[in-house]
This record gives C-alpha cells, sequence and structure tokens, in this order.
C-alpha cells in the first residue's frame, strides 16, 4: 500500500535536510509552496509541515515563519560581532535589508535582543559591518593585468559577483553619504590606481570610477526588487514571465508598439541582468578611453 502523500513530502524534505540542502535556521517550503511543487491539498501540506514539527526537524520562528531547527541553544556570551553579522548578511540575502532587524536577529540566535547591542551599537553599525564584510570577500588578484582597461573589468566584475550574491548591498551603499569601510575604500584604491598614471587629473579620475561604480549598483538595483517580489509573493521570475506571456503576445501583436515587436522576438536576442550588465560596462569603458586616449594626447578632457 503507498504511503499517504503528506508521509512522501515529509521524506523528501527531511532528505534535503539532512543533505545540508536545508541548513539550520533556513526557511522551508511554506504551505502555499508546497501545494505549488507537489500539487496538494491546503490540508495535506499544512499535516507535512506538522509531521516534521512534531520529529523536532523544524521549528516555527516568530515573524519570520516555520525553519529547520538549528543546535542546541548556545549562551548570549558565545556571541560575537562576527556571528551577528554573518547571520545578519544571511537573512538580508534571503529577504532582503528590510528583514535585518536586532529583534530578528536576536530570534535567528537564540539570544536576547540587548546581548547584541553588547556587539553592535545598533542598525546603522551593524549594515556597515555587512557592507564591509561582503566587500572582503574576494581577495584582490595577487598581480593584477598591466592594461588599465583589464584591471578595471577585472576588479568591476567582482564587485558585481558580490551584489549578485547580496542583492541588498545596492540599497544600502550610497553615493552621496559612503560608508567608510576598509574593504570598500580597498576597492576604489584599487580603481583609481588602474587609471593613475594615464595623464588623467584627479577630478576625472576620480568621476570615471564613482561613475562606474554608481553603474554597478544601478545595474544591481533590480536585484533586491526581484527577492523582495519573489519572498512577498513566492512567484519567481519566470514564473510571473510566464504568466504574463499572454499579455504581452497581444499587445505586441496590436500593432502599437512595431519596433518594440520586432526586437523583443528576434530569436537571437538574449536579454537578462547579466547581458545588460556587460553591454553597460563595454559602454562605460569605451568612453572613458576616449579620455584615456585624449590625455595621453597632451590634451585635457574638454578640449
Amino acid at each position: 500500500m503507498d504511503r499517504p502523500v503528506y508521509l512522501r513530502i515529509v521524506a523528501e524534505l527531511r532528505d534535503r535536510i539532512a543533505a545540508g540542502e536545508l541548513a539550520p535556521g533556513d526557511k522551508v517550503p511554506s504551505t502555499r509552496q508546497i501545494i505549488r511543487e507537489w500539487g496538494v491539498a491546503m490540508a495535506t501540506a499544512t499535516r507535512a509541515l506538522g509531521r516534521l514539527r512534531e520529529e523536532g526537524l523544524t521549528r516555527a520562528v516568530p515573524g519570520v515563519g516555520t525553519v529547520v531547527a538549528g543546535p542546541v541553544r548556545r549562551a548570549a556570551q558565545d556571541l560575537t560581532a562576527r556571528r551577528v553579522v554573518r547571520e545578519a548578511i544571511r537573512v538580508a540575502d534571503r529577504e532582503g535589508l528590510a528583514a535585518v532587524s536586532m529583534r530578528r536577529l536576536a530570534a535567528e540566535l537564540d539570544a536576547s535582543a540587548m546581548s547584541l547591542y553588547r556587539h553592535v551599537a545598533g542598525k546603522d553599525e551593524l549594515v556597515r559591518l555587512m557592507i564591509d564584510a561582503v566587500y572582503g570577500e574576494e581577495p584582490p588578484a595577487g598581480r593584477p593585468p598591466r592594461d588599465w582597461r583589464a584591471r578595471l573589468e577585472l576588479e568591476l566584475r567582482q564587485l558585481w559577483r558580490v551584489h549578485l550574491r547580496h542583492p541588498w548591498l545596492a540599497q544600502a551603499v550610497s553615493l552621496t553619504r559612503p560608508q567608510l569601510v576598509p574593504n570598500g575604500m580597498a576597492s576604489t584604491e584599487r580603481l583609481l590606481r588602474a587609471l593613475d598614471g594615464l595623464g588623467l587629473d584627479a577630478g576625472t579620475m576620480l568621476h570615471a570610477v564613482v561613475s562606474l561604480v554608481n553603474f554597478v549598483r544601478g545595474a544591481a538595483v533590480a536585484l533586491e526588487a526581484e527577492l523582495r517580489a519573489r519572498t512577498e509573493t513566492g512567484v519567481t521570475e519566470d514564473d510571473w514571465l510566464s504568466e504574463h506571456e499572454g499579455e504581452m503576445a497581444e499587445l505586441l501583436a496590436s500593432g502599437a508598439f512595431p519596433t518594440l515587436a520586432k526586437v523583443v522576438t528576434d530569436p537571437g536576442v538574449d536579454l537578462d541582468l547579466d547581458s545588460v550588465f556587460e553591454f553597460g560596462l563595454r559602454g562605460q569603458l569605451d568612453g572613458l578611453a576616449v579620455l584615456v586616449a585624449r590625455a595621453q594626447r597632451g590634451r585635457r578632457p574638454g578640449d
């Protein structure tokens, strides 16, 4: 006799937990996600989640939902600033920066909110430490390319990868009031060093680097918006596109947007955030190359 459907769901989720695909503290699929993934009724999904709780594999976290049960509660004295920052980054990566609060982190770390304040002064300092930590994830190249353009590409692609891993970063970093974090300043130093000695004046060098960093940040702004939409609705980007495919086809077939229809229906067109980043990066560096060539001919930019 076949096992009840809810037990098959429990077995699959149990296997994911055992394999480490769902780590302690990770959210398990919600009832809505289980309904969609396994094609079952609400009662079946609810029963499966209840069985996991009964087995001690999951626990409910207020304001978060059902998560994989973690190790035994650690004493507050085991907390460190590094642990707090690491947990904050983990929460922000999954749910966005708005989900990070001292109360939420206290729940995730099984500690009191007051104990966290012994390690970080508050949300502003926490965000600054988070930014510094993620900027320092990838060490700089041991021997950077000699060509200025190749050096900039190396640094900017690394910065793009950091944004891809941490969608909240674009919203956290300020262009007008930059956070003074050592790892971020080191990145800026490497970018400036790539342009030093090319004949550009200080103002042009600084404007070029800030513009390049802001280009990466601007390209990454959509990342957190997508994360927030996916978290709030449970609908992925692909699901959303599929859901609106008919509406889009109808609009394009109306004849009101002939050029748009020609472009987006071209089978050779493949548009995503990475392709937009690469296209924009080439354009940014092509424009900068004009300034470099002009400076090396002994002319000031704008002459």
